[in-house]
C-alpha cells in the first residue's frame, strides 16, 4: 500500500470539510476517503485536535504570505488588505471561520504577528496599540465570516470560494439582508479611519 504523506492527509481533510462541514468531519470518514485504516492517520496526527490545527494552519497559508511593505506611509492600505486576506482565507473553505476560531492557542504562532506589529510601530503606533489594532481587526473579521457562513449554511447555499468586488451598503429593509462583504468593508473602513485619526493625534503630541 502506498504510504500517505502528511500533506495528503490535510488536503483530503480540507476537501472533506468542504463536502460535509466541520460537524460531520471525522477521522473514520477521512480514512475512508484516503483508502486507509483509521489507525494509519495517527502516524501523522496524535488526535483529531492536532489534525484540525494543521488544517487551520494550511488554510491560512495564503493570508500569512501577505508581505509587509517597506513604506510605513502605506500602513492603512496594508492594514485593510491584511484583514481582507484573512477573510478570503476563511471563506475559501466551508466552516473556515469555525475551524480557525476553534484551533488550539498553542497552534497559533505568535511570532507571525511580530513583523506586522513592528511595521505599525514604524507607522506611528505604540507596540501595545499595534497589537490591539491587529487583534481587533482579526476578531472583527472572524465574527463577520462566522455570521456569513452560518447564514449560508442555514440557507443551504454552497460555500463561498472567493471575494467579490465590494458593494455600496444601503440601509436594509425589514426582510432584507445586508450584503456581508459590504458590511465587512463598511466596518473595516470605520476601523481604519479611527486608527488613522489615532496615529495623527499621536504624531502631534
Amino acid at each position: 500500500m502506498t504510504k500517505i504523506r502528511r500533506d495528503q492527509v490535510v488536503s483530503a481533510a480540507l476537501e472533506l470539510l468542504d463536502e460535509l462541514g466541520l460537524d460531520a468531519l471525522s477521522t473514520r470518514r477521512l480514512a475512508q476517503k484516503l483508502g486507509i485504516e483509521s489507525a494509519s492517520l495517527y502516524w501523522h496526527f496524535r488526535d483529531k485536535a492536532a489534525l484540525l490545527a494543521e488544517m487551520a494552519t494550511t488554510m491560512l497559508a495564503a493570508h500569512q504570505a501577505l508581505v509587509v511593505p517597506a513604506d510605513p506611509s502605506r500602513w492603512s492600505t496594508w492594514f485593510a488588505d491584511n484583514a481582507r486576506s484573512l477573510r478570503c482565507a476563511l471563506l475559501a473553505h466551508r466552516d473556515g471561520a469555525r475551524l480557525h476560531a476553534g484551533a488550539p492557542e498553542g497552534s497559533k504562532d505568535p511570532t507571525r504577528s511580530r513583523p506586522k506589529i513592528d511595521y505599525l510601530v514604524r507607522a506611528g503606533m505604540t507596540p501595545g496599540e499595534a497589537g490591539m489594532a491587529l487583534f481587533a481587526a482579526h476578531q472583527f473579521t472572524i465574527g463577520c465570516v462566522l455570521d456569513e457562513q452560518a447564514h449560508d449554511q442555514k440557507a443551504g447555499s454552497a460555500p463561498k470560494r472567493e471575494s467579490a468586488t465590494p458593494k455600496h451598503i444601503d440601509r436594509p429593509g425589514a426582510s432584507e439582508r445586508v450584503d456581508p462583504e459590504a458590511a465587512f468593508e463598511f466596518g473595516l473602513a470605520l476601523m481604519v479611519d479611527g486608527l488613522r485619526h489615532w496615529v495623527v493625534l499621536r504624531s502631534r503630541r
